[in-house]
């Protein structure tokens, strides 16, 4: 398993998408350091860096990112001949499935920790003197994170699906662009998984829980979507002619 890794994390070097990584969390900081909200009345000046930060981050970065990695890491795959140069080898579908997404998952909590420095290094360069809330912080990050597994596993179902890179990308843009509008409904916003990231980014939500949102909330539509997605993914991956 970890040679099959080893290999997929190769090939993504290899493409130079990797520097991705470093763009959402570069305008993070830069919206950080021009923007400002101070309608909010924030106690503590980092609160209102996170809310300017993590509404552009949140709704547009993290599922548009991790779709451009789900993409390119199928792309070798569907050229040439590649599915079949792949699983000709002493290697299982099942892990070859695995290793792909635990490589995005991995890839993208690597961002979220650059993010992490990005909001730091805002206070730093603007001189806040506001103590740096880390629960807060903490729980904004790791939410985020946890909240593009599902869409990590439907990503990753569509790009072994389409040969196409721009085919997947297309419906990540589709499904992502109206987030904006779709999380402002109380009645569809909290069962949209592109937005769940910024809702458990959120950090206007309750501070007393886990994540910023209702632990029924996480279980029914981040788990249940994350069921459905990965575990459609995988049996379509397992009986895809090659």
């Amino acid at each position: 398993m970890v040679s099959v890794i080893n290999s997929e994390w190769y090939k993504l070097r290899k493409s130079k998408v990797i520097f991705l990584l470093f763009v959402a969390p570069l305008i993070g900081l830069f919206i950080g350091l021009s923007g400002s909200f101070n309608a909010i009345g924030a106690m503590n000046e980092w609160y209102e860096k996170l809310v300017v930060m993590n509404s552009t981050y949140a709704i547009l970065f993290l599922p548009l990112i991790s779709g451009v990695l789900a993409s390119v890491i199928c792309r070798y795959e569907h050229q040439e001949g590649g599915w079949k140069q792949l699983l000709a080898l002493p290697v299982t579908r099942g892990k070859v499935f695995l290793s792909k997404y635990l490589l995005l998952i991995l890839l993208m909590l690597a961002m979220q920790l650059m993010y992490l420095v990005s909001i730091y290094l805002v206070g730093m360069i603007e001189g806040i003197t506001d103590p740096f809330p880390m629960d807060i912080v903490w729980k904004s990050i790791f939410g985020g994170w946890v909240a593009t597994l599902p869409l990590i596993a439907l990503q990753l179902w569509v790009s072994i699906a389409f040969k196409s890179f721009a085919a997947p990308f297309a419906i990540n843009v589709i499904f992502t662009l109206p987030t904006i509008l779709v999380i402002n409904s109380e009645r569809f916003g909290p069962y949209y998984p592109w937005g769940q990231p910024f809702l458990m980014m959120n950090i206007g939500g309750s501070t007393e829980d886990v994540f910023f949102v209702p632990w029924d909330q996480i279980l029914t539509v981040v788990g249940g979507s994350f069921l459905l997605f990965f575990i459609g993914g995988y049996l379509y991956f397992l009986k895809k002619a090659i």
